[in-house]
């Protein structure tokens, strides 16, 4: 796995609970939960070609395909 994607994860994964603190200590706690699943949809969809080239992997190795 690259680094870079480690760091830009671990950056919106520090975003996500500081806007989720602010806003719960707001109390617009729908907001802080739509901030979270926002936040992971994200990181989802930064590493799905990741997981897609995990499984071709170990389809390879196992001689799946």
């Amino acid at each position: 796995m690259d680094v870079d994607l480690i760091f830009k994860i671990a950056a919106i994964g520090i975003i996500v609970a500081v806007l989720g603190q602010i806003l719960k200590r707001a109390e617009r706690d729908e907001q802080a939960m739509m901030t979270t699943l926002a936040g992971l949809i994200v990181v989802l969809m930064m590493i799905i070609n990741q997981i897609a080239e995990l499984f071709d992997r170990i389809k390879t190795l196992f001689e799946l395909s």
